[in-house]
């Protein structure tokens, strides 16, 4: 992150504090900032990143993995999401510790927080869950099917298949609520408190990165339950449709969630 994005960050969170008396901010002053934390070089926030701005908020991009600070206050702060990479959650780097420990943050706060796919087993495992391989050494890449539950089901319109590319899923904590399912890896959604969520799936790739991933990743098409390359796009044009639809609505959902 630049110094002159950091001094622009302290300007904001300065200023006279109100420990006693939490008013409700006027719609101009509301954060307008989304932490979004990456794990790659090149790696980019996708369709989520470009649905988030069209909404009119600021992404501000850092990756610890890099050498980024996490910040220590969420007061500018809509929301956070911690996307996926190719390390495991239960990996003992200390970018790794220091983006699981700061959800602790993020919970206490009540900032509204979405892990995707890696983002998800790591909210998963600080609250004491298990993450961990497929049994049988199954992975899901490409589309598989998805089962809301009822109650998920009353609140958006969730799609019937999503896309996938993980080998290692998340059991569910204590005290989350489970929102969706899968038949490989069981848990794909779930709610901690009232606005973390954390999702197995990939609802921000975007058509290049489809090409990106299958094609530097190529790989990991050979493993176990994997699906072929041409059945990613061919699925891509099946359901992505519903996938668009849900992730619209959630991210409406899920920024109001800060000032609800």
């Amino acid at each position: 992150m630049s110094v002159r994005a950091l001094m622009r960050s302290d300007a904001r969170i300065s200023g006279p504090a109100t420990p006693l008396v939490r008013r409700r901010q006027p719609r101009s002053s509301r954060p307008k900032d989304i932490l979004i934390i990456l794990h790659q070089e090149h790696s980019t926030p996708g369709r989520v990143g470009r649905l988030l701005q069209e909404r009119g908020f600021r992404l501000d991009v850092r990756r610890p993995r890099f050498g980024d600070p996490l910040p220590i206050d969420t007061a500018p702060y809509a929301g956070a999401v911690i996307f996926g990479g190719p390390m495991s959650a239960n990996d003992p780097d200390d970018f790794v510790k220091a983006e699981t420990d700061w959800i602790g943050l993020a919970l206490k706060d009540e900032l509204p927080y979405l892990g995707i796919c890696l983002g998800a087993q790591m909210l998963a495992r600080h609250l004491g869950a298990k993450v961990g391989f497929h049994p049988e050494g199954h992975v899901e890449v490409g589309y598989y099917p998805l089962y809301p539950s009822e109650t998920a089901c009353k609140e958006l319109p969730w799609p019937d298949h999503v896309y996938q590319w993980h080998r290692e899923g998340f059991e569910v904590p204590a005290g989350a609520e489970l929102l969706a399912t899968g038949d490989t890896f069981a848990n794909q959604a779930i709610r901690v408190g009232r606005c973390a969520y954390g999702i197995q799936f990939h609802p921000e790739v975007t058509h290049w990165m489809m090409n990106r991933w299958t094609t530097r990743a190529h790989e990991r098409m050979a493993s176990p339950n994997a699906r072929p390359r041409q059945d990613h796009f061919d699925g891509r044009y099946l359901y992505d449709p519903g996938v668009r639809l849900w992730l619209d609505a959630f991210l409406d959902h899920w920024t109001a969630l800060k000032v609800a």
